[in-house]
């Protein structure tokens, strides 16, 4: 490597680039932007322009990258013991998780001081970031996700269409004694049910871990979409009936919107009781009491809230979670 000379990152700015390189996401995608943008903000000599990065090799990207963190890891007296046990095993859990072109693999045969930056780290960090803690300080990773809740390794991604799901899965499943955070199950909330096609197709090209696909009842066209991609690993499920919030016991509604309106103005025990979909009665129920518009984000929280015990656990509910968590890939 030429001469080189840099702007030292902070400590805020190293969390986040390391917190970006150890999230769920695309290998090459992810280890690209973080390197590249560090390339760009801190490398004062060699000055590089954006196009011109594009055309560096992978090695090359990743010495600078890596010349640059460590070199500011140095600032906050983080020695490098040369001990990169740490960078093999994310070598391993991105090759486990992710189909690695040889290029890709050039990002990931690095010499980042992970082992100094950990020592760094507080309590109170990110998942991902409370997972490299622990990957350096444990052989069996599985047991420690299990004890703290870490999330990470994944071991199974699920594709939602929206953030009720997202948001009220993983309660719902802990009335079960089931977590997904110990179980490594990951929840994607794509954002409608194209996304969720969208979604499934861009992670199916590389992704090694099994795929759980969850549709509403009127995404009959989309269910089609993603079979015709679907591999012996995945599922594809659609609800019964409806959205999910037609899945939410009565009892459960009720108490959320009593909740939503802080005795402002009472539920009428007759109301939500017709054939309508649960998001259109909602959104009557929130425009008449004069409330605010009737958010699903919103409402998810007051519904998780309000859970209590597995009388607020319908038969579907059920059902999907128990065929979330079984097959899940090991992990070595």
């Amino acid at each position: 490597m030429t001469k080189i000379k840099i702007k030292p990152l902070t400590i805020e700015q190293l969390t986040i680039s390391i917190d970006r390189l150890t999230r769920f996401k695309n290998t090459e995608v992810k280890y690209l932007r973080v390197f590249k943008d560090l390339i760009l903000s801190n490398l004062i000599i060699p000055k590089f322009k954006k196009q011109e990065l594009d055309e560096l090799d992978y090695t090359e990207l990743k010495n600078y990258a890596e010349k640059i963190i460590n070199t500011s890891l140095e600032a906050f007296g983080a020695t490098n013991s040369n001990d990169f046990e740490l960078n093999q095993k994310l070598y391993s859990y991105e090759n486990n998780t992710f189909s690695l072109t040889p290029d890709c693999k050039k990002l990931l045969d690095n010499q980042i001081n992970y082992q100094g930056f950990v020592n760094l780290l507080g309590e109170t960090e990110t998942k991902n970031l409370q997972w490299l803690k622990e990957l350096a300080a444990t052989k069996d990773i599985l047991t420690a996700r299990e004890e703290k809740s870490l999330h990470f390794p994944i071991e199974k991604i699920v594709i939602c269409e929206g953030i009720t799901e997202e948001t009220l899965l993983p309660k719902f499943a802990k009335l079960l004694n089931i977590d997904f955070d110990k179980k490594g199950i990951h929840i994607i909330s794509a954002g409608g049910k194209n996304q969720v096609v969208k979604t499934y197709y861009q992670l199916v090209e590389n992704l090694k871990l099994p795929i759980f696909v969850l549709l509403d009842k009127d995404a009959e066209e989309n269910l089609q979409a993603v079979q015709t991609k679907l591999r012996p690993i995945d599922t594809c499920y659609i609800l019964n009936s409806g959205e999910f919030e037609d899945l939410l016991p009565i009892s459960l509604i009720k108490r959320s919107i009593e909740y939503a309106f802080q005795n402002i103005a009472l539920l009428n025990s007759e109301l939500l009781n017709n054939d309508l979909p649960m998001v259109k009665q909602l959104e009557e129920i929130f425009r008449t009491r004069g409330m605010h518009e009737f958010k699903k984000a919103e409402f998810a929280h007051f519904v998780c809230d309000n859970i209590k015990n597995e009388t607020d656990l319908s038969e579907e509910i059920i059902k999907i979670i128990n065929i979330i968590t079984k097959n899940k890939k090991e992990l070595t």
